[in-house]
Protein backbone atom coordinates (compact mmCIF):
# COMPACT_ATOMS: atom_id res chain seq x y z
CA UNK A 1 0.00 0.00 0.00
CA UNK A 2 1.47 3.41 -1.12
CA UNK A 3 0.91 6.73 0.96
CA UNK A 4 -1.43 8.93 -1.00
CA UNK A 5 -4.27 11.81 0.17
CA UNK A 6 -6.82 9.26 0.78
CA UNK A 7 -4.51 7.45 2.67
CA UNK A 8 -3.50 10.57 4.39
CA UNK A 9 -6.99 11.80 5.04
CA UNK A 10 -8.04 8.36 6.40
CA UNK A 11 -5.10 7.93 9.27
CA UNK A 12 -4.41 11.22 9.75
CA UNK A 13 -8.34 11.84 11.22
CA UNK A 14 -8.31 8.28 12.53
CA UNK A 15 -5.65 9.83 14.47
CA UNK A 16 -7.67 13.00 15.36
CA UNK A 17 -10.82 11.25 16.80
CA UNK A 18 -8.75 8.51 18.67
CA UNK A 19 -6.81 11.62 20.40
CA UNK A 20 -9.53 13.99 20.42
CA UNK A 21 -12.80 11.37 21.91
CA UNK A 22 -9.87 9.66 23.41
CA UNK A 23 -9.15 12.25 25.87
CA UNK A 24 -13.41 12.91 26.43
CA UNK A 25 -13.30 9.32 27.08
CA UNK A 26 -10.61 9.76 29.57
CA UNK A 27 -12.37 12.85 31.82
CA UNK A 28 -15.99 11.77 31.42
CA UNK A 29 -16.14 7.83 31.94
CA UNK A 30 -15.40 6.06 35.29
CA UNK A 31 -12.71 4.79 37.23
CA UNK A 32 -10.00 6.16 34.17
CA UNK A 33 -7.07 8.13 35.88
CA UNK A 34 -8.42 11.30 34.15
CA UNK A 35 -11.55 10.55 35.60
CA UNK A 36 -12.80 14.73 36.05
CA UNK A 37 -10.06 16.43 34.69
CA UNK A 38 -12.52 18.97 33.20
CA UNK A 39 -12.70 21.47 29.87
CA UNK A 40 -8.95 22.71 30.16
CA UNK A 41 -7.73 19.34 29.86
CA UNK A 42 -10.69 17.93 26.88
CA UNK A 43 -9.42 21.37 25.12
CA UNK A 44 -5.36 20.77 25.15
CA UNK A 45 -6.08 17.20 24.15
CA UNK A 46 -8.08 18.15 21.37
CA UNK A 47 -5.56 20.74 20.36
CA UNK A 48 -3.07 18.17 20.87
CA UNK A 49 -4.71 15.35 18.59
CA UNK A 50 -5.29 18.03 15.64
CA UNK A 51 -1.41 18.60 15.64
CA UNK A 52 -0.61 14.72 15.77
CA UNK A 53 -3.55 14.29 12.90
CA UNK A 54 -1.83 17.01 10.81
CA UNK A 55 1.71 15.22 10.90
CA UNK A 56 0.09 11.68 10.36
CA UNK A 57 -1.52 13.03 7.31
CA UNK A 58 0.85 14.60 6.09
CA UNK A 59 3.20 11.29 6.87
CA UNK A 60 0.89 9.33 5.20
CA UNK A 61 0.41 10.74 2.16
CA UNK A 62 -1.85 14.04 2.06
CA UNK A 63 0.23 17.06 2.01
CA UNK A 64 -3.15 19.26 3.11
CA UNK A 65 -4.01 17.17 5.75
CA UNK A 66 -7.58 18.82 6.10
CA UNK A 67 -9.28 15.75 8.41
CA UNK A 68 -12.37 17.82 7.80
CA UNK A 69 -15.22 18.17 5.59
CA UNK A 70 -15.31 22.11 6.86
CA UNK A 71 -11.74 22.28 5.25
CA UNK A 72 -12.00 20.90 2.75
CA UNK A 73 -14.96 22.56 1.55
CA UNK A 74 -13.82 25.75 2.86
CA UNK A 75 -9.98 25.65 0.19
CA UNK A 76 -12.47 24.62 -2.12
CA UNK A 77 -14.57 27.40 -2.16
CA UNK A 78 -11.34 29.79 -1.43
CA UNK A 79 -9.75 28.30 -4.53
CA UNK A 80 -12.83 27.32 -6.64
CA UNK A 81 -11.16 23.68 -7.70
CA UNK A 82 -13.36 20.77 -6.08
CA UNK A 83 -11.40 18.33 -7.54
CA UNK A 84 -9.87 17.00 -4.13
CA UNK A 85 -13.86 16.95 -2.10
CA UNK A 86 -14.54 13.30 -3.66
CA UNK A 87 -11.41 12.22 -2.34
CA UNK A 88 -10.76 13.57 1.00
CA UNK A 89 -14.53 13.60 2.49
CA UNK A 90 -14.77 9.14 2.00
CA UNK A 91 -11.57 9.14 3.76
CA UNK A 92 -12.18 11.56 6.27
CA UNK A 93 -15.66 9.92 7.41
CA UNK A 94 -13.66 6.53 7.29
CA UNK A 95 -11.17 7.53 9.54
CA UNK A 96 -13.34 8.90 12.18
CA UNK A 97 -15.60 5.83 12.54
CA UNK A 98 -12.24 3.65 12.91
CA UNK A 99 -11.18 6.35 15.05
CA UNK A 100 -14.02 6.16 17.15
CA UNK A 101 -13.85 2.59 17.35
CA UNK A 102 -10.60 3.01 18.37
CA UNK A 103 -11.36 4.47 21.54
CA UNK A 104 -14.16 2.28 22.15
CA UNK A 105 -11.87 -0.54 22.24
CA UNK A 106 -9.54 1.75 24.83
CA UNK A 107 -11.62 2.21 27.11
CA UNK A 108 -13.90 -1.51 27.15
CA UNK A 109 -13.59 -1.70 30.75
CA UNK A 110 -15.22 1.63 31.67
CA UNK A 111 -18.26 1.79 29.49
CA UNK A 112 -20.13 -1.06 32.34
CA UNK A 113 -18.04 1.50 34.72
CA UNK A 114 -19.79 4.43 33.88
CA UNK A 115 -23.85 4.77 34.72
CA UNK A 116 -24.31 8.05 32.68
CA UNK A 117 -25.61 7.63 28.70
CA UNK A 118 -25.00 10.98 28.52
CA UNK A 119 -21.29 10.61 29.25
CA UNK A 120 -20.76 7.91 26.94
CA UNK A 121 -22.28 9.55 23.62
CA UNK A 122 -20.28 12.70 24.87
CA UNK A 123 -17.13 10.14 24.58
CA UNK A 124 -18.60 9.69 20.54
CA UNK A 125 -20.04 13.05 19.57
CA UNK A 126 -20.97 16.39 20.53
CA UNK A 127 -23.98 17.86 21.66
CA UNK A 128 -25.10 21.50 23.42
CA UNK A 129 -25.07 22.69 26.94
CA UNK A 130 -28.64 24.21 26.30
CA UNK A 131 -30.38 23.32 23.44
CA UNK A 132 -31.76 25.45 21.43
CA UNK A 133 -31.84 24.89 17.79
CA UNK A 134 -31.25 28.48 16.02
CA UNK A 135 -28.52 29.32 18.87
CA UNK A 136 -26.61 25.60 18.11
CA UNK A 137 -26.41 26.11 14.81
CA UNK A 138 -25.12 29.95 15.07
CA UNK A 139 -22.27 28.28 17.65
CA UNK A 140 -20.67 25.92 15.22
CA UNK A 141 -21.45 27.84 12.09
CA UNK A 142 -19.67 31.27 13.74
CA UNK A 143 -16.90 28.59 15.54
CA UNK A 144 -16.32 27.18 12.08
CA UNK A 145 -16.06 30.54 9.94
CA UNK A 146 -12.83 31.25 12.58
CA UNK A 147 -11.58 27.90 11.88
CA UNK A 148 -11.41 28.64 8.03
CA UNK A 149 -10.06 32.03 8.54
CA UNK A 150 -7.69 31.29 11.05
CA UNK A 151 -6.47 28.06 9.33
CA UNK A 152 -5.83 30.38 5.78
CA UNK A 153 -4.04 32.91 7.76
CA UNK A 154 -1.49 30.76 9.25
CA UNK A 155 -0.70 29.60 5.39
CA UNK A 156 -0.40 33.60 4.68
CA UNK A 157 1.80 34.62 7.52
CA UNK A 158 5.05 36.01 6.48
CA UNK A 159 3.82 35.70 2.94
CA UNK A 160 3.44 39.71 2.58
CA UNK A 161 6.79 40.24 3.15
CA UNK A 162 8.92 38.66 -0.06
CA UNK A 163 11.82 38.71 2.43
CA UNK A 164 10.45 36.41 5.19
CA UNK A 165 8.49 34.23 3.00
CA UNK A 166 5.75 32.13 4.34
CA UNK A 167 6.02 30.38 8.09
CA UNK A 168 8.10 26.75 7.93
CA UNK A 169 5.88 24.19 7.08
CA UNK A 170 6.67 21.80 9.94
CA UNK A 171 5.34 24.98 12.62
CA UNK A 172 1.55 25.03 10.84
CA UNK A 173 0.43 22.04 12.66
CA UNK A 174 1.29 23.25 15.91
CA UNK A 175 -0.40 26.35 15.41
CA UNK A 176 -3.44 24.95 13.67
CA UNK A 177 -3.59 22.99 16.93
CA UNK A 178 -3.53 26.17 19.05
CA UNK A 179 -5.90 27.55 17.02
CA UNK A 180 -8.31 24.89 17.74
CA UNK A 181 -7.26 24.69 21.70
CA UNK A 182 -8.54 28.72 21.36
CA UNK A 183 -11.70 28.04 19.92
CA UNK A 184 -12.25 25.49 21.94
CA UNK A 185 -11.64 27.17 25.08
CA UNK A 186 -13.58 30.88 23.91
CA UNK A 187 -16.26 29.43 21.92
CA UNK A 188 -16.64 25.58 22.61
CA UNK A 189 -18.41 25.88 25.81
CA UNK A 190 -22.00 26.21 23.93
CA UNK A 191 -21.90 22.81 21.64
CA UNK A 192 -18.55 21.24 22.51
CA UNK A 193 -17.60 22.46 19.05
CA UNK A 194 -17.21 19.74 16.28
CA UNK A 195 -16.64 22.25 13.98
CA UNK A 196 -16.04 19.01 11.74
CA UNK A 197 -19.04 17.07 10.29
CA UNK A 198 -17.08 13.61 10.24
CA UNK A 199 -15.48 14.29 13.97
CA UNK A 200 -18.95 13.86 15.04
CA UNK A 201 -20.96 12.11 12.28
CA UNK A 202 -18.27 9.46 12.10
CA UNK A 203 -18.07 8.68 15.98
CA UNK A 204 -22.18 8.70 16.35
CA UNK A 205 -22.88 6.22 13.98
CA UNK A 206 -19.82 3.99 15.92
CA UNK A 207 -21.78 5.06 18.88
CA UNK A 208 -25.32 3.64 17.56
CA UNK A 209 -23.35 0.42 16.38
CA UNK A 210 -21.33 -0.59 18.49
CA UNK A 211 -21.92 -2.94 21.73
CA UNK A 212 -21.72 -0.13 24.25
CA UNK A 213 -23.61 -1.39 27.74
CA UNK A 214 -26.77 1.15 28.61
CA UNK A 215 -25.41 3.87 26.41
CA UNK A 216 -28.95 4.82 25.73
CA UNK A 217 -30.17 7.26 22.52
CA UNK A 218 -27.26 8.20 19.61
CA UNK A 219 -29.32 12.01 19.91
CA UNK A 220 -29.51 11.91 15.83
CA UNK A 221 -32.39 14.61 15.98
CA UNK A 222 -29.40 16.70 17.33
CA UNK A 223 -26.81 15.29 15.04
CA UNK A 224 -27.42 17.61 11.78
CA UNK A 225 -26.59 20.79 13.11
CA UNK A 226 -22.59 19.58 13.69
CA UNK A 227 -22.87 18.59 10.34
CA UNK A 228 -24.23 20.71 8.40
CA UNK A 229 -23.66 24.28 10.58
CA UNK A 230 -19.45 23.33 10.24
CA UNK A 231 -20.30 23.52 5.93
CA UNK A 232 -22.25 26.71 6.30
CA UNK A 233 -19.71 28.15 7.94
CA UNK A 234 -16.78 26.73 5.62
CA UNK A 235 -18.60 27.71 2.84
CA UNK A 236 -18.89 31.42 3.98
CA UNK A 237 -15.45 31.64 5.61
CA UNK A 238 -14.51 30.43 2.00
CA UNK A 239 -15.98 33.10 0.69
CA UNK A 240 -15.02 35.96 2.53
CA UNK A 241 -11.66 35.03 2.30
CA UNK A 242 -12.12 35.14 -1.86
CA UNK A 243 -13.78 38.40 -1.66
CA UNK A 244 -10.15 39.24 0.00
CA UNK A 245 -8.26 38.12 -2.66
CA UNK A 246 -6.57 35.14 -0.17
Amino acid sequence: MQPSPFIGELVGTMVLILLGNGVVANVVLKKTKGESGGWIVITAGWAFAVMFGVFTANAFGSAAAHLNPAVTVGFAVLQNDYSFVATYIPAQLIGAFLGAVLVWLQYLPHWKATEDGGAKLACFSTGPAIKSTGANFLSEFIATVILIVGIVAIGYAGTSDPEKGGIPSGVAPYLVGMLVWSIGLSLGGTTGYAINPVRDLGPRIAHAILPIPNKGDSDWGYGWIPVVAPIAGAIIGGLILRGFSF
